[in-house]
């Protein structure tokens, strides 16, 4: 297995920033896991940069006009149109000539997964130079914790109540992103922030679209105590759920964390949206994640191989 872990470009603590540039006192809920991503992020990404932020938890965490919860640039944009938006920023940027300026889409999965997949797609095949981060929580928590296609299978949600809990799976936005071929990809989790810091300045070093999907928990969504909400996300990873992984020009698969293997029945208990499921649900559940972590070490021993042949 060690050989499957892939290296992460090391970093200096002076690439962090020493600030705190979320202010105290913004409007995410207690636990909110999207806020705690927030901070990690602006951590790593530094002062120098401009938000593009559409319709979602984050439109509300920020704060009403003229309050402001971020001290770097913010720009709110429509559901649809964060890549765009963005695309339209950095052009512009450069023809000012602030070439240096880093332009980051920060979205939720239904921005992602569902509304704005056409323009992130776009903006994915053009090759764009921008940051793209999902902070996937699993659902249109914003407006009522209705289902999205990044919504698990068997979870309940205000459109998929117990009786009718969702029956489909959550999207492949990871293998979507890699079929682009998008110079970078990567998966992180609130749970491990040095991963996640690593990823995020590794990104900024890359030019080009990058594209990163961070596993953000939702108390109020997801129907677990406020001070759950790093042990809840270290679960999905732990149990292989969720696992941390990069991925270069869509074909250069890596592992950064060998999790433990977990049961998944723990982090399911943990959650109300699927306190209805039966052992045989669990089991079924628990089968399918081993078949996608066998799938994903399959991948990457496949790409070893065919960088070692002669």
């Amino acid at each position: 297995m060690d050989k499957l872990i892939g290296r992460i470009q090391k970093y200096s603590w002076k690439d962090i920033s020493k600030d705190e540039l979320v202010y105290s006192g913004h409007l995410a809920c207690a636990g909110c896991g999207a806020a705690l991503a927030m901070r990690i992020a602006l951590k790593a990404l530094g002062k120098d940069i401009v938000i593009i932020v559409p319709a979602s938890c984050w439109s509300v965490i920020d704060g009403i006009y003229p309050f402001h919860a971020l001290k770097v640039n913010f720009i709110h944009t429509a559901f649809e149109t964060a890549p765009s938006v963005a695309t339209g920023l950095k052009r512009g940027l450069i023809m000012k000539g602030e070439k240096k300026k880093t332009v980051v889409s920060w979205a939720g999965d239904g921005a992602t997964f569902d509304i704005g997949l056409q323009a992130l797609s776009s903006a994915a095949e053009r090759n764009e130079d921008i940051i793209y981060i999902c902070y996937d929580n699993e659902g249109y928590m914003n407006t009522g914790s209705q289902s999205s296609s990044s919504t698990p299978y068997g979870a309940t949600t205000g459109t998929t109540p117990a009786t009718f809990s969702r029956e489909n799976r959550k999207k492949d936005i990871i293998g979507i992103m890699a079929a682009h071929q998008i110079p970078y990809i990567a998966t992180s989790s609130v749970a491990f922030p040095e991963d996640m810091t690593r990823k995020i300045i590794r990104a900024k070093q890359i030019k080009g679209f990058r594209f990163l999907h961070i596993l953000s928990p939702c108390p109020v969504g997801w129907g677990f105590d406020s001070e759950l909400t790093v042990e809840i996300a270290r679960l999905a990873v732990e149990t292989r759920l969720f696992p941390l992984i990069e991925i270069y020009k869509g074909i250069e698969l890596c592992i950064t964390y060998e999790p433990s293997g977990e049961s998944i029945r723990k982090y399911l208990r943990l959650q109300k949206r699927f306190s209805h499921l039966k052992d045989k649900d669990i089991r079924m559940i628990q089968k399918t994640v081993n078949r996608n972590w066998e799938n994903l070490i399959r991948n990457v021993s496949i790409w070893k191989k065919k960088t070692e042949d002669p």
